[in-house]
């Protein structure tokens, strides 16, 4: 199985979460400035266009664009705390061909850099296309522990390959 990982701002996958993705298949997790460019799904692709990505995965602004990644190629998709309202100018819903997926999505209660009330209410009026799997951890924050990384991806792929 091939496995895109997208980190966020300022981040990157560590060796620790590469790992443990790499029990279920061949990780691929690009450096990504988003400085200059927050969104930016297909300069990914076209970085990856000989290689066919079977699930997509990434954490808070790599959540964003492995959401996009995802419409886009119609695979199966793990995203934490993805910045949706932040970026709703984007206008997610209208841009893609609408290839159906499937979507896990870990929001933290406690998360202050991405509100979950503000995007389970995003995901509630715009986003239908795809079957999503939303859960909202109360104590979790923006970043994501290693325990709860684990377990939402053994999850993830159990749930996909179920």
């Amino acid at each position: 199985m091939k496995i895109l990982y997208l980190h966020g701002l300022n981040s990157k996958l560590s060796d620790e979460k590469r790992e443990i993705l790499e029990d279920y298949g061949q990780v691929f997790a690009p450096d990504i400035d988003y400085s200059a460019k927050h969104f930016q799904p297909e300069t990914i692709l076209k970085q990856y266009s000989t290689i066919e990505i079977d699930v997509v995965m990434g954490s808070s602004m790599g959540a964003l664009n492995a959401y996009a990644v995802s419409e886009i190629i119609g695979r199966p998709a793990l995203l934490f705390n993805p910045p949706l309202v932040k970026h709703q100018s984007l206008n997610l819903d209208n841009q893609f061909t609408g290839n159906y997926s499937y979507k896990k999505i870990l929001l933290g209660g406690s998360d202050e850099v991405v509100n979950a009330a503000e995007t389970l209410n995003f995901l509630g009026k715009n986003l239908q296309k795809s079957e999503l799997n939303i859960k909202v951890l109360p104590q979790l924050g923006h970043r994501i522990p290693i325990d709860v990384f684990t377990d939402q991806v053994e999850k993830f792929f159990r749930d996909i390959c179920a």
